[in-house]
This record gives structure tokens, sequence and C-alpha cells, in this order.
């Protein structure tokens, strides 16, 4: 544990992404199979150690430490590990950390993996009786999954690959056929066997991605135009007899959505965006070509088992963009617009109700279809895509070839209500806020949160005012008097029952800290009613 431990140390403590990815590759050459097998599991979110829970860890933490003292520490902290990792009460004459057998990565995991719900968290307080802080902060981290030290499956992969000489989308295609800890892996990386191919088995292939347009005016005879609809990206592969859905990041999410899953039968691998149908009754459903907003979708995003009610309420279906494998054929190599002839060519064999196809947005030139944007305010939209008709699909971004052009930001002045601590290097910083605007009756209402858009200055001088303005506190929270505004940026703003504005804002992030504008004078709640008012009228 303790070279994991240290690694840990290290990437929380990191921020440059050149410096993460040497200290996982110093971890990998220098650590054996299965210990660097289970900690890229780790790393990716591919672990899963079911019987380790924070309610358990609270469990057998009330019996070693006063639990008004842990409340206020944890308070205090905002981290459970880290607050359970510095409490914890080490036994008279417990020897020191022990770096192998029992307390090997492996022999943990195994442990934690084949204990019952209520061995597991007595077999936890013995391990963490046999750490020092960092061992404990590590174990507690591995137990929940929680790791949070800026590292993301795709930044993993690519130094597994660096490590060893490897193609990082070589690797990333491999890796979902293959179960932790990756021997298979580790010995094509290694030269002890080949590459691993996994028969029939539909495993994920990396996304080709876009870059921001940003200044930039192309020629629409080179590049073809669709909406960039706001659902999620998804793939869909079809082999052997069974079907799997991944997300943009690689995570299988077919137990989420298996009406779509069971709806694809054709042997293939298809890109798309996974939306819900614009029939179900309620305001926050746009009509545009029978898409629903994103807030619709999130009633489905997660769920591992999905009610009925759910999938007559909200029916999910995928808007194709793209074709990757027709049966064994890979058309990766294929211009966009042959690709695109294969996927239209395809529809036919797939269901109408399940799947449709992206439009091709016309337009004589770039202006008109700057315009075309720019007039885009359904629910469901995005922004828009430019695509070089000749591009091959080819994973991440590569320039020149694939760009996103979102929307103008919609903006709100909204007033600081609460604070809480973030998590990773802002632990120590009150850095979450959630913000509101004002009611008909004068009555402050939230409407959102965020913790995106501040320099490392201005997140300072914001938790120094949260400190020093605080009038009450709610366990981690703080609720602040209500004198500052935000200038807050939002890709669109939905109906919500789950709040008491009766709003949610998409994407809110900090535009700006309005220190110059009085709170009284806030937006109010009708004002964003008004802006989802004019977006449906617009659409219409």
């Amino acid at each position: 544990m303790r070279a994991f431990s240290q690694l840990l140390d290290g990437l929380v403590y990191t921020r440059s992404r050149n410096a993460k990815l040497k200290l996982i590759a110093d971890y990998l050459r220098e650590n054996p199979d299965p210990d660097r097998g289970w900690a890229m599991a780790a790393l990716t979110g591919d672990l899963n150690l079911p019987h380790v829970k924070p309610a358990a860890i609270s469990g057998i933490v009330a019996e070693r430490i006063d639990p008004v003292l842990f409340g206020m520490s944890r308070d205090f902290v905002g981290d459970l590990a880290e607050t359970v990792s510095l409490l914890w009460p080490k036994p008279e004459g417990q020897p020191p950390e022990l770096d192998s057998g029992a307390l090997g990565l492996a022999a943990v995991i195994d442990t934690l993996m084949t204990l019952g719900r209520a061995e597991a968290p007595r077999a936890l307080a013995a391990m963490l009786d046999q750490l020092d802080a960092s061992g404990r902060y590590a174990l507690l981290k591995l137990a929940t999954g929680a790791l949070r030290v800026g590292v993301s499956a795709r930044l993993a992969k690519t130094a597994l690959a660096q490590t060893f000489g490897l193609d990082v989308d070589a690797v990333e295609e491999v890796w979902h056929g293959l179960k932790p800890p990756y021997t298979a892996l580790f010995d094509w990386a290694e030269g002890r066997g080949g590459q691993p191919t996994p028969a029939d088995v539909p495993v994920f292939r990396p996304f080709m991605l876009a870059h921001p347009l940003e200044d930039l005016r192309v020629d629409l005879a080179d590049y073809a135009a669709e909406w960039k609809w706001d659902g999620i990206r998804v793939q869909l592969v079809h082999t052997g007899g069974e079907t799997r859905l991944y997300s943009r990041a690689g995570d299988d999410i077919t137990a989420s959505f298996p009406e779509v899953a069971a709806a694809f039968r054709t042997d293939a691998v298809l890109d798309g965006e996974l939306l819900v149908r614009g029939t179900h009754q309620g305001a926050d459903m746009a009509e545009g070509e029978g898409a629903a907003s994103f807030n619709a979708l999130q009633q489905r995003l997660g769920r591992k088992n999905v009610s009925a009610k759910a999938l007559a309420d909200y029916p999910a279906f995928v808007r194709l963009y793209d074709i990757l494998f027709d049966g064994g054929e890979d058309l990766r190599a294929l211009g966009w617009s042959e690709r695109r002839a294969r996927l239209e060519s395809l529809m036919p064999r797939l269901d109408p109700a399940s799947f449709d196809i992206s439009t091709v947005i016309e337009a004589k030139d770039f202006d008109a279809f700057e315009a075309i944007r720019a007039g885009a305010r359904d629910a469901a939209i995005e922004g828009v895509m430019l695509k070089r008709r000749d591009s091959p699909y080819v994973a991440g971004r590569r320039t020149g070839l694939w760009y996103k052009w979102k929307r103008d930001p919609l903006t709100a002045d909204c007033v600081v209500m609460y604070a809480q601590r973030g998590h990773g290097r802002r632990s120590s910083y009150y850095s979450d806020y959630t913000f509101g605007c004002w009611s008909e009756t004068g009555e402050l209402l939230p409407v959102g949160k965020a913790y995106s858009g501040i320099t490392d200055e201005e997140l300072k001088w914001l938790d120094h005012f949260v400190r020093t303005n605080t009038v009450q506190r709610f366990g981690p929270v703080r609720e602040v008097a209500k004198t500052l505004v935000f200038e807050i940026a939002f890709d669109s703003i939905h109906p919500s029952k789950r709040h008491k504005s009766g709003v949610a804002m998409r994407f809110p992030r900090i535009a700006r800290i309005r220190t110059d504008k009085p709170a009284a004078e806030a937006d109010t709640i009708a004002a964003l009613e008004r802006l989802m008012t004019n977006a449906t009228e617009t659409k219409n």
C-alpha cells in the first residue's frame, strides 16, 4: 500500500499533466503484477468494492472516535477519507505499516472483494490500524472509489501506453474486453504476449472529438454542418449477439438504457447522441425534431434499474452521427462523406422508434450558416458541428477536421447564498457556491450551483469572504450574508420540480464576481422564466 499511497499523494499535489504522467509511469515500472493492474483499475474507475460504503466507514469510526469531535473535524476538513485518515487512533504497540504481504495492494483488494457486507468494515478497520495517515487515506479512497486525484481514465491509459511504447488508441480498443488486473495487457506491454484481441466482444473504440471553432471561418464546400444536440455522446456496439452502449468516457451505460440496447441488433459500431423523446407531457420538453431537453435525459442517467414508469415517461433514442464498423468492415479510414452514405444506407435496417439520423444543415455560405446558428435556441440544441467532408474517423482531436461551435451562453446576475468546501486541492477552500434570484415576493431562492470559472486568486478572495460573512452553519455548508453577486453564464434553463425556485440551469459557471452590483439589483426568477419563454418562441 505504501507505493500506491505515495502515488496518490503525488497526483493530488501535482497540477502538471506531464508530471502526473511521469508519476503513473514510474509506479507502473517499479511495481509488480497484479498490484499495478489494480492501481490502473482504481485510476480508471474500473474497481468496484461493493461492501465498503461511506456509511460503513462512519460506523467503524463511531467505535473509535468521539462523534462530536469527528463531526466537527469532518466539517472543517470537508472530506470523509481525509478526516478519518488524520484522526484514526492507532492502537498501542501496533507495528509499523507493512509494505507487502497482508497489506499489499492486491491482497487488500482481494480481502475487501471476498468478504461480505458484515465482515468487510471490520477487516477495513484492522487494515487502518497498520497504516500511517497517508496509507489510511489511500485505502479509504480505494475502498470507496472516490479517488479525485485529477486523473482521467484517458490520462491513466495514456501513461500506460507511453510507459511501454504502445499506441494509446490500441490500448483503449482492447481495454473493455479485459478485466482487472489486466494481466494480458501487461504481458503485451512487456513483450510476453501478443496484443489482446477479444473475439466477438463488443469493445469500446475511442471517439473522434472536435476543436472549438473560435474565430475561424471555413468553406462549407469542404465542411458539412450538423446540429450539436444536447444529450450525451454514445457509441453503440453490437457483435457476437451482444449489444453495449458506451459513454464518451468509455463507461458501459447499457443497463441505464435497456430499451435502446434491445433495439440495436445490427452488427455495427455507431456514434450518436443519446436523447429523450419530446413526447412526455412537461414544460421542459423541446419539440424540435422530437428531442427533449437535457433536463429530461437526467431522469434516466446513472440508473442501474430502470422502472417501467421511467421508460414510459422518458423514452430514450439515439440520433446517429457516424458509423465506424459495418459488420466486420472497419470504415474509419473512409472520409466523412463516404461514411455518411454508409450510415444512410444502414438506417432502413434500424428501428425508427429508437434511431434516427442527425440532419445536415443546408446553408449557401458561412454568413447564412452563422445566422442559422445564432437563431438556434431549441432546448435540445447545444450548438453546431462542422465536419470536414473528407475527414477519416480518428480518435481524439485532430486540427482541421471537426469543429464545434456552441451557441452563446445566457447570463444572469445571482446572489451567493451558500458555500461548501471543494475536493482535491480545493478541499481547504470554500469553492462550491449556491446562488439564487429574487422571487416576486422578495424571497431569495436557489437557482443553481457552480464552482468553475474563477482564478486561484479569486478563489482565495471568495474563501475569505465566506469565512468572514458566515451567518449560519448546516454541517459542511455555510450560509453567507446575501451581499455578493455573481454573473453566471449558463447554456440553457429549464423548469424543475426539484427546486423551490422552479427552474434549473444547464452548465452554470461563474463569469465574473460583481462586487460593483448591489444584491437587491440581481435578477429575478421571472427574468429567468422569460428566458425559457423566449427560447420556446424562437424555436417555434
